[in-house]
């Protein structure tokens, strides 16, 4: 992408990112970027070379990225809100099982009935180790795939892989302590900390941390750098500039992007919001497709159409910030329910707004819910102010929604999916013309595939989609019309020829190569 005469730089589009992760585990905006400038500090003070230094800064970023992968899961476990659950048990990540057990049994549900704390608590504790292990195995695969998606040296890999490892030994999933563990890791486990406990109470607090766990769960060297500049390094991001700050501290050379490379980077972005449930994991590309397929039945020019599709595949990015427990809810929404879920586009808006690669983008991503006759969110725009771009993607992301499943209703077919839509024109809520667009853009013969990609069969594919979505080998079964055991011999043979080993990095290999759609 070209931006007065120069490239775009790949650090925008994935602090942007971060800001996501942020919210995903319930931290606030920019923790992240302060981790990230904490980290290339000790990296200078520790003499790393250029390389090394550069892969701290990403992985600072990224350090949450695999954060949705599970987050469906998550929720089921802890009683509906994953990230208050990971909120309040950042303090313990890398600290003792006794801390763990401690938020357990003394802060985790605190406001909820003691019988349903106690369980919830049993849960998670019945859960145990394995069940952490599984989590964070999940999340670190699917890490690593985003972040060769997103560009970055295949390096990193092995970072993603020990984003939770201690110096001891004693740390998840323990296969390496001491030098073992990559350094980028090492140094910004102790970063984040020291970022999170400062916040919490202080430099005073942050340093006990740093000495208690010196050398359990921090490597000594980067624990005593740290000790002795750490106070100094947190002063320097105490500034209103933070983004630009972090922005400024990546090592050169800067990695810039082409328009193809940025497009790719993007649909990596909104694979990390569809993971977010089962029932989203393909939608944000679904929704790009259309808008810009209607774009050019609209007589949009070129450039329109490709600002549209951008902004449709990172227009859930908000979507993060808002539990699992209400996404993926079986019955009806309370109000508070509501409320929580109409924040979701102002939160996709304000974390596109920070870059300039995506700030185009910013305030069409978060209109996608408006409707013409003020009844939509966040804003509640009248249709004075929606441009036809807008109207646009608010009928493409319309469209897809009906024609996924969801929790509260099977998905519709095209066809009844398009008489809602036109009802929804009908009642002045959705644009008559932008309608007509979509519809157009969405077809009914799509035709077959020559092929399936890495030599997947045509029943193969059937049973990933469905596995993307979360069903069980029972579930699977039950609509194929195969025995369980079948379902998990597909399942098998799937994950071997993909070469993946969990659900959530099945899926993403699905949505990266758009076999979601019927």
């Amino acid at each position: 992408m070209t931006v007065g005469g120069a490239r775009v730089r790949l650090a925008e589009p994935v602090a942007a990112l971060s800001l996501a992760t942020d919210l995903g585990m319930g931290q606030p905006l920019e923790q992240a970027l302060r981790t990230c400038l904490l980290a290339i500090a000790a990296g200078s003070g520790l003499g790393l070379d250029g390389p090394t230094r550069s892969d701290t800064f990403y992985f600072a970023l990224l350090r949450f990225v695999g954060c949705t992968s599970d987050a469906h899961e998550q929720a089921a476990l802890v009683g509906g809100d994953e990230i208050a659950y990971y909120a309040g048990v950042a303090p313990a990540v890398m600290g003792e099982m006794s801390e763990y057990l401690t938020f357990l049994v003394r802060r985790f549900s605190a406001g909820a009935p003691l019988v349903t704390r106690a369980r919830t608590v049993g849960r998670v504790l019945a859960d145990g180790t394995g069940g952490a292990k599984r989590s964070l195995a999940i999340h670190c695969e699917v890490a690593r795939m985003l972040a060769v998606r997103i560009g970055l040296p295949p390096r990193l890999g092995d970072c993603f892989a020990h984003v939770f490892e201690r110096w001891d030994g004693k740390g998840l999933p323990g296969e390496r302590s001491g030098e073992a563990i990559p350094v980028p890791a090492r140094i910004v486990a102790a970063a984040r900390d020291v970022e999170l406990f400062h916040r919490f109470g202080g430099w005073e607090v942050a340093a006990d941390v740093l000495r208690r766990r010196r050398g359990k769960a921090y490597d000594p060297a980067v624990a005593d750098l740290f000790l002795a500049d750490g106070e100094r390094w947190l002063a320097q991001c105490a500034g209103d500039s933070v983004w630009d700050a972090a922005l400024a501290a990546e090592p050169a050379p800067w990695i810039r992007i082409d328009d193809a490379r940025l497009d790719a980077v993007l649909e990596a972005l909104a694979h990390f919001a569809d993971l977010k449930s089962p029932f989203t994991r393909g939608h944000s590309p679904g929704v790009a497709a259309l808008a810009e397929g209607a774009a050019r039945h609209a007589g949009m020019d070129e450039g329109e159409a490709v600002s549209l599709r951008r902004a449709a595949l990172v227009h859930d990015l908000g979507r993060t910030g808002i539990p699992n427990g209400i996404w993926d809810k079986p019955g009806p929404l309370t109000r508070a329910e509501w409320e929580r879920v109409r924040l979701h586009p102002y939160l996709t808006e304000r974390v596109l707004s920070y870059a300039p690669a995506t700030a185009p983008m910013a305030a069409l991503a978060g209109a996608h819910h408006e409707r013409l006759d003020g009844s939509g969110y966040h804003r509640g725009s009248p249709a004075a102010m929606l441009p036809p771009a807008a109207r646009i993607l608010a009928a493409a992301d319309a469209y897809q929604a009906m024609t996924e499943e969801r929790p509260h209703r099977p998905a519709l077919s095209p066809q009844a999916a398009a008489g809602e839509l036109a009802a929804e024109a009908d009642g002045g809520r959705l644009d008559g013309h932008a309608v007509q667009c979509v519809l157009a853009a969405a077809g009914h013969d799509r035709g077959r595939r020559a092929a399936w990609p890495d030599g997947l069969s045509d029943r193969e594919v059937e049973v990933l989609r469905l596995i993307a979505r979360g069903a069980s080998y029972k579930d699977v079964a039950g609509r194929l019309s195969i025995s369980p055991k079948t379902a998990e011999h597909h399942v098998a043979h799937i994950y071997a020829k993909i070469g993946v080993s969990s659900r959530a990095a099945a899926a993403l290999f699905a949505m990266e190569r758009h076999l979601l759609a019927d």
